[in-house]
């Protein structure tokens, strides 16, 4: 019997680089679906959010949106006590 864990294909870090007025910036966001990269950049005040797959020819489009919200109850002592929280709707995917 193989192993569930042997079987399991390894997840891997994924690379998306902002794109503003269609050109790279140095903002590069990581995560192992677009979408975890877009939630940080929304995170991090971006609206308009578009993400260029490095390794790809795809731009990932995106609509985000955040809102200062009150930390959960059971926080870290570091943790403050109101927190962001983003938001994205996906609007497509564009070809290069």
């Amino acid at each position: 019997m193989v192993n569930a864990m042997a079987r399991r294909k390894k997840a891997t870090k994924r690379y998306f680089v902002f794109v503003k007025n269609g050109k790279d910036t140095n903002h590069v966001f990581t995560g192992k679906q677009p979408r975890a990269a877009a939630l940080k950049a929304a995170t991090r005040g971006f609206t308009d959010i578009v993400l260029r797959e490095r390794g790809t020819k795809k731009l990932h489009m995106y609509k985000g949106s955040r809102k200062k919200v009150s930390a959960p109850g059971n926080r870290p002592s570091w943790m403050p006590g109101s927190i962001w929280q983003s938001n994205v709707k996906k609007k497509g995917i564009k070809h290069l």
